[in-house]
């Protein structure tokens, strides 16, 4: 894939007419009772997450985003009485360690009814249910073209994270137009969700439950956890009309050394679930093949650009494995426990997988970048699968049935 090749990929060439009817609003009961589509070659079979092991090689590694989905969205009024709602994005250092901080913190947000909040007034809230005095207070402290910047202050020694979890409410995606529940802080949440800092779920995890992981344990199936906390650009539509001039919002992931071990030191089948483990693993490639060739060493925070792979795909191709293994002795030598970083990678048809040899996802949005993703692993024959998912009545996005392609 060129950077010619991008130039020419329209966003409508990525579209499809989704009936309103298939959107799931709500979850199943049973998590693993959701349909599975497995893809395997020009082989179509229709099955059920419970079923999952079956349909997997054996000796196969999931690689599933151990991400933790935050209570982002939190609402204030004015002293005119007019509500503001604050939706965090991310710490403005990038550093989600300060999640766990006391009495402070500034983030990067969205904000809904802006032009109500006058900047200068700090707004106030009450919440007696922590205690009778306790009161959160939010400050403008400047915008740019994609966020504000808005710093919280509260006076009780309790973490943001703490705070958020006990006043803020589920980040539903923006086309389920309800209020969340109870039900949704469970089941918008993956059973395995572990490092606090995602504003949406790694849907395709949401499947999962304790029994079926036990399932891919006795089919000789292992597992490694991965971190990138999924951000509002996931939800962001593409209105560029070709895909060149669509922007990545750039996410933070961080990857366990022994998680690392685990990747160089077996030849295996590599399935990411979710399309934000998929780029986390992609990233770690390119990131990996920057060190191995001295372009860029490892950092405290390693970074990947949109197009970068494109560049640094004219390098002389390295095996996987080895560049694994690079990763694995360069952090041995830096006395490295975990990798850290953020990527805007975006992967579109024609680009080649690394680690990946298939992936589990749901059924996405028209025109979106997770599209470009299964289009990559399945050229054009995505749009006559949908079209079988659409026939057959499976349930699509966040809360909908999913799907196993096999390379």
């Amino acid at each position: 894939m060129t950077e010619m090749d991008i130039k020419s990929l329209k966003t409508t060439d990525f579209d499809y007419s989704l009936p309103e009817e298939l959107i799931a609003y709500a979850p199943l009961e049973q998590r693993d009772a959701s349909r599975l589509m497995v893809v395997d070659n020009n082989h179509v079979e229709h099955s059920q997450y419970n079923n999952l092991a079956s349909h997997l090689p054996v000796g196969s590694r999931l690689v599933f985003n151990n991400t933790k989905v935050i209570a982002a969205r939190l609402y204030f009024n004015t002293l005119h009485g007019k509500t503001i709602e604050i939706f965090l994005l991310e710490p403005l250092n990038g550093d989600y360690s300060s999640l766990h901080q006391s009495r402070s913190a500034t983030w990067k947000c969205l904000i809904g009814g802006s032009k109500k909040w006058k900047k200068e007034e700090i707004l106030v809230q009450s919440y007696p249910s922590i205690s009778d005095s306790f009161e959160l207070h939010a400050s403008f402290n400047g915008r740019s073209d994609d966020y504000f910047i808005v710093s919280f202050n509260w006076t009780e020694d309790i973490s943001f994270y703490a705070l958020i979890e006990l006043v803020g409410n589920t980040p539903l995606p923006p086309y389920i137009k309800r209020a969340a529940t109870a039900e949704d802080a469970k089941r918008y949440q993956t059973i395995y969700a572990k490092t606090e800092g995602s504003v949406a779920a790694p849907t395709a995890g949401l499947h999962f439950t304790e029994e079926l992981i036990h399932q891919l344990y006795q089919n000789n199936i292992t597992t490694s956890y991965v971190t990138l906390h999924v951000g509002a650009g996931t939800f962001k539509p593409v209105t560029a009309t070709s895909i060149a001039g669509h922007t990545m919002h750039k996410e933070f992931f961080e990857v366990a050394f022994k998680t690392l071990e685990e990747l160089a030191s077996e030849d295996c089948t590599i399935i990411p679930v979710g399309t934000t483990s998929l780029r986390t693993l992609e990233s770690l490639y390119w990131i990996g093949l920057k060190s191995y060739y001295q372009v860029k060493d490892l950092d405290t925070m390693n970074n990947l650009d949109q197009w970068e792979h494109i560049e640094l795909s004219t390098l002389h191709p390295i095996p996987c494995s080895i560049v694994l293994q690079h990763l694995v002795n360069r952090m041995k030598e830096l006395n490295m426990d975990t990798l850290h970083g953020h990527t805007g990678i975006c992967i579109t048809p024609g680009y080649g997988f690394k680690l990946a040899k298939g992936l589990i996802t749901n059924f996405h949005q028209p025109q979106s970048t997770l599209l470009f993703i299964i289009s990559a692993f399945l050229g054009d024959r995505w749009k006559e699968l949908y079209a079988t998912a659409i026939q057959a009545q499976y349930r699509f996005l966040s809360y909908g049935d999913g799907m196993l392609i096999k390379l």
